[in-house]
């Protein structure tokens, strides 16, 4: 894993994987751009990772497995997965949605995706840990008070 904020894609069909890491690496420039298509490489790979924080793209349904099943394992590695997750899925149904809140998962988009509705999504996350960096840099009193935790 890169020093940055790499986004790890999950997803079981490879063509959806390269078009999303297409997407992303056309304005990503934060971290390093990872996928997978198989959910146990996925969780090996994370599960070997210092604790920290990257962006998880996940489809809902991954072969017999599910997106937010993944966020249960890799929490410990990752505790802000689910906060840090854009789910995707061919159709959001209720029950999807409902998913999305009780885990939450702010980000659900629907395939087709749509190029500005992943860079939104993606420069959100994104701007949630430039927003504290900044902070970290400008105030020394709020930066000492991380340094205690």
């Amino acid at each position: 894993m890169s020093a940055g904020l790499d986004v790890i894609i999950i997803d079981d069909e490879q063509n959806i994987c390269e078009v999303i890491s297409q997407m992303i690496g056309k304005f990503y420039v934060w971290g390093e751009i990872l996928c997978f298509n198989d959910v146990d490489k996925a969780l090996e790979y994370c599960l070997k990772q210092d604790v920290g924080v990257a962006i998880f793209i996940l489809d809902v349904f991954i072969g017999d497995k599910n997106g937010f099943s993944f966020l249960d394992v890799v929490e410990k590695r990752f505790p802000s997965a689910a906060n840090d997750t854009i789910m995707i899925t061919g159709k959001a149904s209720n029950d999807v949605v409902d998913m999305c809140v009780a885990t939450g998962v702010n980000h659900l988009l629907e395939k087709p995706i749509k190029p500005y509705a992943l860079q939104l999504a993606v420069r959100s996350i994104v701007n949630k840990y430039l927003s504290f960096a900044k902070r970290l840099l400008t105030d020394p009193l709020f930066a000492e008070s991380i340094e205690r935790i």
